[in-house]
């Protein structure tokens, strides 16, 4: 029987067998081995203290997959408008007057804009056929400063900044292009700057089966610069570290080094 940490997360999202099985986690492990003893949200060797390196590197890839929205059915082009058009009447304006007569559509063609990232799957980027064999490379590839413009789930406020990725290859390398595809496709969904980080982290590791992946998010959030606090300046860091890049503390500084973060 599967623990129960591995039989939630598998039935809640949607992992199948063969997903585990390519990461090394064979499903006739005994519940009472303990990789059962995961149950914090950030993988890391503190709760991993009785498992060997190979196991920590499994866990540390396989266990927190964050899910991906659920399909919804959407309202049409004409709800979308009217709901606009009540937005503008509660915030104590004309929706009729001269100025905001065409507001809801040019609000609607925006919203198509900035959360197109939903009709689009990131891990297709990275599946392409088209995908290079690594040819013996076997280092770091890293691609600093991909943009990120994404909107904060709590106020629909953007927060923007960039992206440094890295992943450790396995059997294939892929183009940069699609690495920051893979950013910008995530980005474009109504996202905390945490969330964000940690599904880009587990797309490369799902798209690629490579043996470790390091993800850096540096951006500043409307949300705090012009309302609540209205602090202006101020940025936050989110890391994601997988297999090899969550076991090897070398290697994790290796990254925030190339990433410009000395330390």
């Amino acid at each position: 029987m599967l623990p129960r940490m591995l039989r939630y997360t598998e039935r809640n999202r949607g992992i199948n067998s063969l997903w585990w099985r390519r990461r090394g986690v064979p499903l006739s492990r005994p519940s009472c081995e303990p990789i059962a003893c995961l149950t914090s949200k950030t993988a890391g060797t503190r709760h991993l203290k009785k498992l060997s390196m190979p196991d920590l590197a499994h866990a540390s890839r396989s266990i927190q997959r964050p899910p991906m929205p659920r399909r919804i059915a959407k309202p049409t082009r004409a709800e979308a408008e009217a709901a606009v058009r009540t937005l503008l009447a509660w915030s104590g304006d004309d929706p009729d007057r001269d100025g905001l007569q065409l507001t809801p559509q040019r609000v609607v063609d925006a919203y198509r804009d900035y959360f197109s990232g939903y009709d689009q799957d990131p891990v297709a980027l990275l599946l392409d056929p088209a995908v290079d064999d690594a040819a013996g490379y076997d280092d770091i590839v890293l691609l600093r400063n991909s943009e990120v413009v994404s909107h904060c789930e709590h106020h629909i406020s953007p927060f923007m900044g960039r992206a440094t990725l890295a992943y450790m290859p396995g059997d294939r390398l892929v183009g940069l292009s699609r690495l920051a595809r893979v950013v910008d496709v995530l980005a474009r969904r109504l996202q905390t700057q945490e969330a964000l980080t940690a599904q880009i982290a587990s797309t490369l590791d799902e798209g690629l089966d490579p043996r470790g992946v390091a993800v850096l998010i540096e951006a500043e959030h409307q949300c705090i610069a012009a309302r609540g606090i209205r602090q202006r300046g101020l940025s936050a860091a989110t890391t994601r570290f997988l297999g090899v890049f969550a076991t090897d503390q070398a290697l994790q500084d290796r990254f925030l080094r190339l990433a410009g973060h000395p330390g």
